[in-house]
């Protein structure tokens, strides 16, 4: 097959001989099905969840501060879970740890649903969020056996649209169920979508063999202590102070210490030093986190401008927050398409520039702005950023041996967490430090830091030639699966 101009061979290394170059279809579609199914309940949880915690919070006659820890739990449980059931993926085979992460998350919901008091719904989020991270862990290295190779790229990019998409209408979502039902009703409808992922998954799903190695439950219990700690110490600083949030730092940094003591030792560790090693996925992973740390501080701001300095509704802020995941759900395929061609460095260093003028011209927007205006720069915000995420994670997922596909997708579904919450704790800082001017701090903040994982971006073009679609002789013969 004749390859585009100026392109490199980009042959998996990393494939074993007679490995399947992706499912037959009609059966990889089905497998779409199911990953796209789970994907995007374990997101609307996410999302719904925000908006309905005042109505919740009422309900169950509980302070705001402590209904937060309905979300808290969620997101807590999936970050500390997440390098842990990857590796396990990696043992056991990935369709079994997705599938159970699929059952724990329905009997979480339904948990949820059944619920009548904070503590139980706290108790219950975490087992939702133990099942998320079960799915959320195993996504990416589930996409890689599903797609041909020449089609990974696209795949990605897709399961992106997905993510977008679900993250976009989760308070549209949420907004109907209340208007008609009870909250309990947010939760209740995962369980019959729930039931009817698992029947397609356990039909379509790709079939992988584990490596059979020991699981390090020290490590695990180190990295969930390291993880816990750090971060719940870090939103302690940011809100009550460092009085309140030193002690659980000390524990967290003491906890990730031995955590990569242990860790560095040895071959296949939890925490993927391994492929850390690997410059392109090092590279790729320390882009993610930069990334997604500009985008929370922007996702974080710009409400409270939107409402407290311009006036606007909460509904308006809600439609002028909108353009921003439909344009990363439009550039997302197409710069998937394109990450099968031609190099992820120069593709996400592209996409970062212009999410980087994007947040620029945001940082710039007057209160007296209008909507149109606002509009169409949260636009070029998401068209930059979509078309930096499908490459960069293609990247990531490629450049790891296929026996460590699980613990790829952990650390790029944990980098993605990472930067998140250093966005949030970031903004919130800033609140406290500079009030009112807070949001165009942040913005020009994370402008800067869009720019820099530009820089980082365009520095892989040395470490990795252009991909190329598959040759026929290069492609397995063995099935994967029943």
């Amino acid at each position: 097959m004749q390859k585009p101009r100026g392109a490199e061979d980009d042959t998996d290394a990393h494939a074993p001989p007679g490995m399947p170059d992706g499912l037959p279809v009609p059966r990889r579609y089905w497998s779409v099905v199911a990953i796209w199914l789970a994907i995007a309940m374990s997101v609307l949880d996410g999302a719904i969840a925000n908006v309905a915690l005042p109505t919740i919070a009422r309900e169950l006659n509980a302070s705001p501060a402590a209904s937060i820890w309905i979300v808290n739990a969620y997101q807590l449980a999936i970050t500390v879970t997440l390098l842990p059931l990857a590796a396990l993926g990696d043992r056991l085979g990935y369709r079994r740890v997705y599938m159970a992460g699929l059952a724990v998350f329905t009997l979480g919901s339904l948990a949820c649903a059944l619920s009548h008091t904070l503590a139980t719904l706290t108790a219950a989020r975490v087992l939702q969020g133990l099942g998320a991270g079960g799915i959320l862990s195993i996504n990416a290295a589930l996409v890689r056996f599903t797609y041909p190779k020449k089609l990974l790229g696209q795949g990605i990019g897709l399961n992106a649209v997905v993510i977008s998409i679900s993250a976009a209408i989760g308070p549209t979502v949420a907004a109907a169920i209340l208007a008609k039902a009870s909250w309990e009703w947010l939760f209740a409808i995962n369980v019959p979508i729930g039931v009817v992922t698992i029947a397609i998954a356990s039909r379509a799903l790709p079939v992988t063999v584990g490596s059979g190695r020991k699981f390090d439950i020290v490590a695990a219990l180190l990295n969930a202590a390291a993880f816990g700690f750090l971060i719940t110490g870090v939103e302690s600083v940011a809100s009550e102070g460092l009085a309140s949030g030193l002690p659980k730092l000390a524990i967290g940094a003491a906890a990730g210490a031995l955590l990569t003591y242990r860790e560095l030792r040895r071959e296949h560790p939890l925490v993927p030093f391994d492929l850390l090693r690997i410059p392109i996925f090092g590279l790729s992973i320390l882009t993610s986190i930069v990334s997604f740390a500009a985008q929370m501080m922007a996702y974080v701001g710009l409400p409270f401008y939107f409402q407290r300095v311009m006036g606007r509704s909460a509904v308006e802020t809600g439609l002028l927050m909108t353009p921003w995941p439909l344009a990363v759900a439009l550039a997302s395929p197409i710069a998937g398409r394109l990450a099968d061609r031609y190099r992820a460095g120069a593709l996400g260093g592209f996409g970062l520039a212009v999410f980087a003028a994007g947040l620029g011209l945001m940082s710039a927007i007057q209160p007296g702005s209008s909507n149109l205006e606002i509009a169409w720069r949260m636009a070029v915000c998401g068209l930059g950023f979509g078309f930096f995420q499908s490459p960069n994670n293609r990247a990531m997922v490629t450049s790891a041996p296929m026996d460590r596909s699980g613990a790829a997708g952990g650390a790029l579904a944990t980098a993605r967490l990472l930067g998140q919450t250093a966005g949030a704790v970031t903004t919130a800082v800033f609140f406290r430090l500079a009030g009112m001017h807070a949001t165009t701090t942040a913005l020009a903040t994370a402008a800067g830091l869009a720019a820099l994982g530009a820089l980082v971006s365009l520095s892989r073009l040395r470490l990795a030639p252009r991909p190329r679609p598959e040759r026929p002789d290069e492609i397995g013969k063995v099935p994967v699966g029943p």
